[in-house]
């Protein structure tokens, strides 16, 4: 019964750590670029989208498919690093658990 309670605590211990990370996430940003910087796309851990930085020079009618791209990409790449610092926070959350990898507590 004891091993119970104990459980019980950690669980209740994890839930307030996690809502605690949920919250600082929101805190983190991340800048994703492309086009060797001439586009950049910043954005929060919790994926949104707080700015997004073109360079002048891209700014021609006949250039604007070339944009478009441009954009997507540092968006993705925002995303990727976005992710990477919710794993590296989920991580040293969860790293004394021993919970398995991939559990889906974010």
């Amino acid at each position: 019964m004891a091993d119970f309670l104990g459980m019980m605590k950690q669980a209740a211990q994890l839930q307030s750590k996690m809502q605690a990370m949920q919250e600082e996430l929101g805190n983190v940003e991340v800048e994703g670029v492309s086009g060797g910087g001439l586009v950049a796309v910043r954005m929060t851990a919790k994926m949104q989208v707080k700015a997004v930085r073109i360079d002048p020079s891209l700014m021609k009618a006949d250039e604007r498919e070339i944009l478009e791209d441009l954009l997507v990409t540092a968006h993705n790449d925002a995303q990727r690093k976005a992710e990477a610092a919710m794993q590296e926070k989920m991580q040293a959350l969860t790293g004394g658990l021993g919970l398995p990898p991939g559990l889906g507590l974010g």
